[in-house]
């Protein structure tokens, strides 16, 4: 009886649900038997090296790609996107790591863009800059960002600032769950300190999110769960109490097989490297250098 209850609470509270998601291109397993669970005002990491598969799942969540089996689950309901439209229209933002900024437009233009609110009619329509201008200083301030000119062209702002309008825009907009495609790879310490700084007030305006990365120091500081890839496969699926940040990142280094190289350089270096017999080793004279 209780556990019934558990799981119909659970059911009520996850935005997101994907179980036992596979994608095969034609003979290539892309993903198999993947399964991770946001909910609001979560933050759920899901952590990987390259060809760990997080690409295509991003894809699927995004409704670029369609799962081949398994179930993906909206609200409790289980639901194929068509289409980024259909994602975008059931709640679910993708923030991808190149941004698709305009470097030359100005912030509240990338804010709105493709989304631009007008006024007036007819032949008079005309786009309500004002408005726009307006909005954006006050989205950014409501996230603790603070821009001095919104009217500066995007492309003048921090690798760090820009993900952050990024991740504004997608709060403002309406969305329920926000992917973000490795939003610190390309960054340094403190840009990367920002950034996850507006993602955990993303996470704390109750939104669910998804935070692609391959960084298992970033994923402890803010996640609330950790999925692990590896090779388009599951290797791990932990809670924060669950897990600590040394075994998450010895998860995410490989686990067993750096045990398994360490043991083998161990023994290579106790047998030492075979050589012909009478030959001996000639110490490098730096000098010559």
């Amino acid at each position: 009886m209780n556990d019934t209850s558990a799981v119909t609470v659970k059911d009520a509270t996850a935005l997101v649900r994907l179980t036992d998601v596979s994608k095969y291109y034609g003979n290539i397993r892309a993903l198999q038997g993947v399964s991770l669970e946001v909910s609001a005002g979560e933050i759920t990491c899901v952590l990987g090296d390259n060809g760990a598969g997080k690409s295509t799942l991003i894809k699927i969540i995004a409704g670029l790609h369609r799962h081949d089996s398994g179930s993906f689950e909206i609200e409790g309901e289980e639901t194929v996107l068509a289409n980024p439209r259909a994602a975008l229209d059931h709640g679910i933002a993708t923030v991808y790591q190149d941004l698709a900024v305009v470097p030359l437009m100005p912030v509240w233009r990338n804010f709105f863009l493709g989304s631009e609110p007008t006024r007036g009619r007819g032949p008079l329509r005309r786009l309500d800059v004002d408005l726009m201008r307006e909005t954006t200083r006050a989205e950014l301030l409501r996230m603790g960002i603070d821009l001095r000119d919104v009217d500066q062209p995007i492309g003048t702002l921090s690798g760090g600032e820009r993900q952050c309008v990024a991740i504004a825009r997608a709060v403002y907009f309406g969305a329920k769950v926000l992917v973000l495609d490795e939003p610190t790879a390309a960054l340094g310490v403190k840009q990367s300190g920002v950034v996850l700084k507006y993602v955990a007030a993303a996470r704390d305006a109750g939104l669910g999110v998804v935070l692609i990365t391959h960084n298992p120091h970033h994923a402890h500081l803010v996640g609330d769960r950790f999925v692990l890839l590896k090779r388009g496969a599951m290797a791990g699926s932990h809670t924060r109490d669950s897990i600590t940040l040394d075994e998450l990142t010895r998860q995410m280094a490989g686990g067993s097989e750096l045990d398994e190289l360490s043991h083998e350089l161990e023994r290579v270096a106790e047998s030492g490297p075979d050589r012909p017999s009478g030959t001996t080793r000639t110490p490098r004279d730096d000098t010559t250098r």
